[in-house]
Parts: C-alpha cells; structure tokens; sequence
C-alpha cells in the first residue's frame, strides 16, 4: 500500500507542492502577470503594463525585473493556474463535507445532553422518593 492510499485526498492537498522555477511568468483571467521574485522567490502579481520594468519586492526589498508574458501563457491558462483552481474546488468540497459531519455530530451531542438531563432529573425524582420511603 502507497503513502498515497493511506490518507485521504484532503490530506494529500495539505502538503506543499514545489513550483516548476523555468515556466514562463503566467497571466491570469484579469490580465495580471504571476512570477516570483528573483532574490527570495516570494510570488507576485503585477499588472501586464509592468511588463519589463523592475520593481521592489513586497517581502525583501530587492529590486525584481517583471517577466514579460510570452505569447503562449496570454493564450492559455497555465497548468499551475488549473491545477490551483481545481485543488481550491476540491478543498471547497470537503470543507462541505467536513461541515455537514460537524453539523450531524453536534446534532447527536444535543440528543445525548437532553438525554442526560432527562437521567439527572430521573436520578433526583428516585433519591427524593427514596428519602421519603425511609
């Protein structure tokens, strides 16, 4: 049995993926240009017109050169972006799942408090006949 088949799917999706460091900078559906910087690989978003330009990273300071976008990741969406978009649908659909068993289960531990408080007051009403029986 693989590592794999011993968790389950929203387990695998915790783990940190790498990020392939020659794919071309990618756009995304607002136009904007995805990279990392240069010096500490922190990811940024710039806006397409900064194709080119150097701007300092957010995380470092350093001075980062923006990519310009090749043609062939402005036609398509990159892999990395689909992959992204379809872990996130799959996360979103066991955040659901998740809720729903937390939802059945503190709908099962109301019925065992009511059911304990039900006891409790049983339990008070045979002590004080109890006392009086004696």
């Amino acid at each position: 049995m693989d590592a794999s088949a011993r968790h389950p799917a929203w387990y695998r999706l915790c783990l940190v993926t790498s990020v392939n460091p020659v794919r071309p900078p990618a756009r995304n559906e607002a136009g904007d240009l995805l990279f990392k910087c240069q010096h500490c690989a922190s990811p940024l978003v710039v806006n397409a017109a900064a194709a080119g330009m150097t701007l300092n990273c957010q995380r470092c300071g350093k001075p980062t050169l923006v990519p310009t976008a090749s043609a062939s990741a402005a036609s398509a969406p990159p892999q990395e972006l689909t992959d992204l978009q379809r872990k996130l649908k799959e996360n979103e659909s066991q955040r659901t799942e998740i809720t729903s068993y937390i939802n059945q289960l503190s709908i099962q531990l109301h019925r065992w408090k009511l059911r304990l408080q039900t006891l409790n007051e049983r339990k008070t009403e045979l002590e004080e006949e109890l006392r009086k029986a004696t």
